[in-house]
């Protein structure tokens, strides 16, 4: 963590699979208030940046993924917990995808990752307001869908 208690970087997976990509959606316990986002989080120590989103795709998904290449990097400087974040493209070697757990009792206590949806990059006026109304998550989503082809 740095000086201002945030985390350096947040590594995340873009989860790619017959044009859909996957998210998982946090609730929060106290207000029971819902967001959806990539799958991802923070090394731990001695960890490497492809080493994290292996373990975190597989203990936010149940995935094992493999690595493709990073997809993109960028400064999250309003994000509270992180100062920048590292996508990762990555497709699905073993499993089906459904909520993992957040192994961090920091985490967990605050929130659950209680659902996955996979969301059709060719179409993404069928994702729903959820994600389309998100600030965050919608113009992430935008830039990945350029980087991978998908649209403008």
């Amino acid at each position: 963590m740095d000086e201002d208690g945030r985390r350096k970087t947040r590594y995340q997976g873009a989860i790619v699979r017959d044009d859909r990509i996957l998210l998982i959606e946090h609730r929060v316990h106290a207000t029971g208030k819902s967001h959806w986002l990539l799958p991802g989080g923070g090394r731990e120590d001695g960890e490497t940046e492809e080493a994290c989103v292996l373990r975190e795709m597989l203990e936010e998904t149940h995935l094992e993924v493999t690595l493709e290449r990073l997809l993109m990097e960028e400064a999250t400087p309003n994000d509270r917990v992180y100062q920048g974040r590292k996508t990762y493209l990555c497709r699905v070697t073993v499993g089906e995808a459904s909520p993992g757990a957040e192994p961090e009792p920091e985490h967990s206590d605050v929130y659950a990752i209680t659902d996955v949806r996979w969301l059709d990059l060719k179409d993404p006026s069928r994702w729903g307001e959820a994600i389309t109304s998100d600030g965050k998550t919608y113009p992430e989503l935008a830039r990945i869908r350029q980087l991978l082809g998908y649209g403008p």
